[in-house]
Parts: structure tokens; C-alpha cells; sequence
């Protein structure tokens, strides 16, 4: 009797380390707004292979692109919840949950990809992710560098301001933005990522703005003819993971997972100038689109800055909080 009894707490004992472990292995979601062969979905498979390594294998991760799982917008609250492991999504849809992140919407706060990375890598990229994870219960670990967003429409070739009177833009539902199309005389339609490829389709908008990964990706050149290369915002969309998920993990995941979206930032980097000129020619190739420089985008910049910067100093830090970003990137404050 005492010999089955020893046997059965070995048994028991060795099913409860089976299933320890078993626990701690994670299989997790990532949502991703765009489709295949888009800057989202690269850091998202660069992220996984490099969580799998670091990890040896006991972590993966499957991502869910075309926002299946929701809206970017509700991926916030659905990580914040628990209910969801990882989101990608732009920095823009983001940042109604953490208003301090609305200084990267900011138009022509920055001129090019190197001051956007100088701002990831800085001080006030690590403040950003502080002040997102206190703000809206999710954890920035990753950037995907996804380039200026340029304006597309199906009406017109936009080569000056006026060109823009009578096109119906769509922009996200970000105050920021709104407020920049605004400022050059337009009424932006505000909607929803996972709408917008349908409202083009039908009619509903004339137009939109994302970089042309983007534009590439989700085959809008299959309902657009013309590009216009406007340099307003470029675009930066986090990797976010669940706080509770987060906290949830030992420290050599948790050194893992921040290990591996750092690397993965990296990637995006690298791939971003990698692939951008390519798309552009394919863009024009395979759907005929139209691709237009700007005569006056220095007008486009001033009454946007003039407009939109002082209405939003106070929901992104104050005034110092712009110009001490300003000075960081070597150029003139305000």
C-alpha cells in the first residue's frame, strides 16, 4: 500500500510539472490593422521568430492580419481588458487612450526616417512608452517604420493645395488629423481602418492617406488612380502587448519579449528602406497609378503648423514637451 501511494504522488507530481509547464507555454494573438506584404505584418513575423528563439521555442505567436480581430482602435481596449495578447496598429489610433503620443501626429514634426528612429531611440520614446503604459493599460515593445503617409484619391491628380477642394478624404478617428485636413480647407470624413477599403470601393470617400507600403498592401490601387507624395506624417505603429499579459510572465520572458521587439524595431527599419522605392515603381507598374509631387508643400506645412500646433501643446505635454523633441531633432523651436 505504501509503495502504491509513493507511486501515486510521483505520478501526481510529474503530471503537475507536466502541466506547469504546459501552462507556461504560450501560444499568443497579434492583431494587425493591414494585410499581407505590409510593414505591420513584417515586424509581426520578424517579432515571432526572434520571441521563438529567445524563448526556445516555449512562445509563439499567430498573427491576424486584415483586422480581423477589430478595429486597431478596439484592439487597444480589447488588450487592456486581457482579452487580446498583441496589437500593431498606428501610433494615431493609439493615441486617444495616451494623448502624449499625439506629438507624433503632429504635421511635419518630422522631416524624414532618421529623426522619426532618433525619436524612438531617445528619451522621449521611452517616456511615450511610460506614459501608454499608465494611460491605457498596454505596453509598447516594438516599432514598425512605415513611412510618410501619402494622399491617394480616385478624382484628381492633387499637385498644389486647391487641388484638394471637392475631394472627400478619409482620416482616422484622431482629432489631430482632422484638425490638419482642416486647416487646408477640407472636410475629412473620419472612419474606422477596417471601413475604409469599402468606402473607396463604393464611392462613399474619394480618398485617403497611409504610406505606400500601405496603399501596396491593401491593393488600394485597385480603387485609385493618384498618388500625391506629401510628407505630413510619417507614420509609426507600435507593437503592443497586454500590461496584465506582461506582468503576467517570469523576467526572462518578459526579457524576451522587450528583446525581441527591439530587434524586430530594428528590422523594420532596415526593411522600410529596403522596400519603399520598389513598391512606389510597383505601384505605378501593376495598377497605373499616378504618382505627383507637391508645388507649395511648404504652404501645406505652414497653415498646418500654424493651425493645429498650439491647439494640441496641452494634450501632448505642453509647449516645452514639443520643443524639447524640436531641439533633440536639431531643428528650430517654436
Amino acid at each position: 500500500m505504501k509503495h502504491k501511494n509513493k507511486m501515486a504522488k510521483v505520478l501526481s507530481l510529474t503530471a503537475g510539472l507536466l502541466f506547469s509547464a504546459s501552462a507556461m507555454a504560450a501560444n499568443w494573438n497579434i492583431a494587425v490593422g493591414d494585410g499581407g506584404g505590409s510593414a505591420q505584418e513584417q515586424l509581426g513575423l520578424k517579432f515571432i521568430e526572434l520571441l521563438e528563439k529567445k524563448t526556445d521555442g516555449k512562445h509563439s505567436a499567430k498573427l491576424f492580419l486584415n483586422g480581423q480581430l477589430g478595429s486597431e482602435q478596439d484592439t487597444v481596449n480589447d488588450a487592456a481588458l486581457g482579452t487580446l495578447d498583441f496589437s500593431i496598429l498606428a501610433s494615431n489610433n493609439l493615441a486617444p487612450f495616451s494623448p502624449s503620443l499625439g506629438i507624433l501626429s503632429l504635421p511635419y514634426i518630422f522631416e524624414n526616417l532618421e529623426q522619426a528612429k532618433q525619436t524612438v531611440d531617445s528619451a522621449i520614446g521611452e517616456e511615450l512608452v511610460k506614459n501608454t503604459i499608465r494611460d491605457s493599460g498596454v505596453r509598447i515593445v516594438g516599432w514598425t517604420y512605415s513611412g510618410f503617409r501619402v494622399l491617394s484619391n480616385s478624382k484628381k491628380p492633387i499637385q498644389k493645395l486647391a487641388d484638394l477642394d471637392g475631394v472627400v478624404v478619409r482620416v482616422p478617428k484622431n482629432e489631430i488629423m482632422i484638425d490638419t485636413y482642416k486647416s487646408w480647407g477640407n472636410n475629412p470624413t473620419p472612419m474606422a481602418w477596417s471601413e475604409t477599403f469599402t468606402a473607396l470601393q463604393q464611392g462613399v470617400v474619394d480618398g485617403q492617406d497611409t504610406p505606400y507600403i500601405t496603399i501596396y498592401a491593401m491593393k488600394f490601387g485597385e480603387v485609385q488612380k493618384y498618388i500625391t507624395d506629401l510628407h505630413y506624417l510619417f507614420l509609426l505603429e507600435p507593437l503592443i502587448i497586454s500590461e496584465s499579459l506582461f506582468q503576467d510572465q517570469n523576467e526572462a520572458t518578459q526579457k524576451a519579449i522587450l528583446a525581441a521587439g527591439k530587434e524586430a524595431t530594428e528590422h523594420s527599419y532596415q526593411w522600410l528602406q529596403e522596400k519603399e522605392a520598389t513598391i512606389k515603381k510597383e505601384l505605378v507598374s501593376k495598377y497605373g497609378m499616378q504618382i505627383d509631387a507637391l508645388q507649395d508643400e511648404a504652404e501645406w506645412a505652414k497653415k498646418a503648423q500654424q493651425a493645429v500646433w498650439p491647439k494640441f501643446y496641452e494634450s501632448v505635454g505642453g509647449k516645452e514637451k514639443v520643443n524639447q523633441l524640436l531641439r533633440a531633432l536639431g531643428r528650430d523651436e517654436v
